[in-house]
């Protein structure tokens, strides 16, 4: 991939890559709660706009692009939410654990903000476990995917997944999330 801006790129690789993204978005808006006002396709779109928008951004790989992503899949998301609070003022947002959320047949809804601020918290004790909860949750990306996107091995993403889930549990547990 190219500096700048995204790459002009065959038709069979760009619909391979849109198809990932949409992927990632829908296995994130499962976890939302029903009728979600944000659907996979504009969450897509959303990102490959601010994708456009990095010009000083060096494309290694498919790996680092969807590495790229999923922090701005997060940033919309969380935006999102916190205008649809902002809009509602504080209206009913129904919370589930984390290890819930990570579930993709769960269908309530995940407080997203609480989330993303237990998340921040995280990043400033332990970076890659951050990333990986962001890659797994927002992204929905598989252990081999998480792993391969930040080069470690499957079993420390594992690890790291799960030991991860427990501090961001009982953090938001004790937020009363």
């Amino acid at each position: 991939m190219s500096k700048a801006s995204l790459p002009v790129i065959p038709d069979q690789a760009a619909a391979s890559v849109y198809a990932e993204l949409r992927r990632m978005a829908a296995s994130y808006l499962r976890r939302e709660r029903s009728g979600h006002t944000l659907q996979p396709t504009a969450l897509v779109h959303e990102v490959y706009l601010r994708l456009q928008r990095q010009h000083d951004v060096q494309w290694h790989n498919k790996s680092h692009f969807f590495g790229v992503a999923a922090p701005m899949m997060r940033r919309i998301l969380v935006d999102h939410s916190r205008r649809r609070q902002a809009a509602k003022r504080g209206g009913s947002v129904q919370s589930v654990s984390v290890e819930q959320a990570a579930l993709p047949d769960v269908q309530r809804a995940a407080d997203v903000i609480a989330l993303d601020e237990a998340l921040d918290a995280l990043e400033t004790q332990d970076p890659q476990q951050a990333k990986i909860v962001e890659l797994r949750f927002f992204s929905g990306l598989s252990i081999e995917e998480t792993a391969a996107v930040i080069g470690i091995s499957t079993s420390t993403v594992k690890r790291e997944w799960n030991v991860a889930k427990a501090w961001l549990q009982r953090e938001l547990s004790a937020t009363g999330q």
